[in-house]
């Protein structure tokens, strides 16, 4: 059975009409995953008895005429830093290869108990630390659009499966883009959270101010139906949001006239590629023709955004990772001491790009340079979230590119970190914020790579930048 046209509507119907069963669903995808992952390198692990067990279960529902819940039976991905109870979570490392969480994330619980079918765990970059999924120790993933192209990071493994047909949907996190620029390398919706909207416990941290989960999906409606099951407070989670979770579908469907529409110029200058920016504001136009009014934005703090994020995600990152030294869990190199067994476990276990963030971030923490890069870092995060909360004023939402590239070629930024890093510049913003956002196709370039635009809205504003790409979407926006 392919697996490719399947939505979450789609399977809901053929269930309640009986025309296929969750287990044949699951099967299928399974033998499209054992047919399209030995190029792709999307997937790490497979949950096979787990998926084909909950499977049988929404079934024996269907045969009992009770009302499915709303993801029963949707086959989902979940990304490799997330935690899956008796499935291994490597988070893309070899210092947890052998590691297999004793508990499941709250999100991970909450779409099981809404009736998801979890296929297995994503490929990414090790610990959420890349931008193209090269930093896997597993290995890099291809992009399922052209296989000599990253899929963005550090959640390509997750966009790939959406994008390959290998899930109906995913989950993946978001620390500085790695949602949303992953969505636009692959050409499909990823949706960034407000922070504190879906609860992180179980999230294995890279930088814990900024960390979110979020979901990628082939369409608008199928991005809300996951948002309406993984958001809600969490009492496991101190960061978690205490906020109501309105109706998504039934809010995304509002129409858009009159809707203000922010373009800041600091998206748009040195850098942006050529086709990109051009697609970009053809979206921006087709926006316009729905009603929007555009208005013209300055956010001047936006140029210091990549340097901002570079030493509080490397700081935060430096505390959080601390725990990995061989005692406790995960990979364990004897050494002749216990600083030396710290050390060689260390060295070992972690690739060059955790050890390059890990020694960056110690170092803006250490004593006599806090002040001097920590603190100010955070006092200029404030200022670019003062510079969000001003043009929110002005606007219900702010339109940009989501990166300033289409996809690049593998390997060919891999030896310049900083062109590497340059890759998030448009996205990291959000993060810093705390702000949501989505990215969703708008075209691709001639040589048929996708291009992303990111919808950016205040805090818990996800009905309304889920509304403006879901009429974006039903105007034919996604393939201008």
């Amino acid at each position: 059975m392919s697996a490719a046209p399947w939505t979450i509507a789609g399977i809901h119907a053929a269930l309640q009409a009986k025309k296929v069963s969750a287990r044949e669903i699951a099967s299928g995808f399974y033998a499209e995953i054992d047919r399209r992952n030995p190029e792709l390198n999307a997937y790490l692990t497979l949950s096979h008895e787990r998926a084909y067990s909950q499977a049988d279960r929404v079934d024996a529902a269907v045969a009992r005429g009770e009302k499915l819940p709303s993801l029963a039976g949707v086959p989902v991905a979940i990304k490799d830093v997330i935690s899956t109870s008796g499935i291994r979570t490597t988070c893309g490392s070899k210092i947890l290869e052998s590691y297999i969480p004793p508990y499941d994330a709250t999100a991970v619980a909450r779409l099981e108990n809404a009736g998801a079918v979890i296929l297995g765990k994503t490929n990414c970059d090790e610990f959420a630390m890349g931008s193209s999924n090269e930093n896997s120790a597993y290995g890099a993933v291809r992009n399922p659009v052209a296989l000599d192209r990253v899929p963005g990071g550090s959640s390509g493994g997750s966009a790939a499966a959406v994008a390959a047909g290998l899930a109906v949907v995913a989950l993946g996190t978001d620390t500085g883009g790695s949602i949303r620029q992953p969505a636009a390398c692959c050409g499909i919706p990823g949706l960034m959270p407000t922070y504190g909207r879906v609860s992180r416990y179980g999230l294995i941290a890279f930088a814990s101010s900024l960390d979110r989960i979020g979901p990628f999906a082939a369409n608008i409606a199928d991005t809300a139906a996951v948002m309406a099951v993984i958001a809600g407070h969490d009492e496991n989670d101190s960061t978690s949001a205490a906020a109501s979770v309105p109706p998504y579908d039934v809010e995304i469907e509002g129409p858009i006239r009159g809707l203000r529409i922010g373009v800041p110029e600091e998206y748009f200058g040195e850098g942006i590629d050529s086709e990109v920016k051009e697609k970009v504001l053809t979206a921006i136009a087709l926006m316009e023709k729905l009603g929007c009014h555009r208005i013209p934005l300055k956010m001047p703090h936006t140029e210091y955004a990549i340097a901002t994020y570079y030493i509080i995600a490397t700081a935060e990152a430096s505390s959080n990772l601390a725990r990995y030294d061989g005692v406790r869990y995960g990979l364990r190199v004897p050494g002749a001491t216990l600083l030396d067994m710290y050390r060689k476990t260390r060295e070992r276990g972690f690739g060059p790009e955790v050890k390059r963030r890990l020694m960056l971030g110690t170092y803006v923490l250490s004593s006599g340079y806090y002040d001097a890069y920590y603190l100010r870092a955070q006092k200029v995060r404030s200022l670019i979230a003062r510079d969000f909360s001003a043009a929110f004023q002005k606007v219900d939402a702010i339109l940009t590119p989501t990166a300033p590239t289409p996809a690049f070629r593998l390997g060919e930024k891999t030896s310049d970190p900083l062109q590497m890093y340059l890759a998030d510049i448009y996205t990291v913003t959000g993060d810093l914020a705390g702000i949501p956002g989505i990215s969703i196709p708008c075209g691709k370039t001639k040589a048929q790579l996708p291009v992303g635009l990111q919808i950016l809205g205040p805090h818990f504003s996800e009905s309304r930048i889920l509304q403006l790409a879901l009429a974006f979407e039903k105007a034919g926006g996604f393939g201008i």
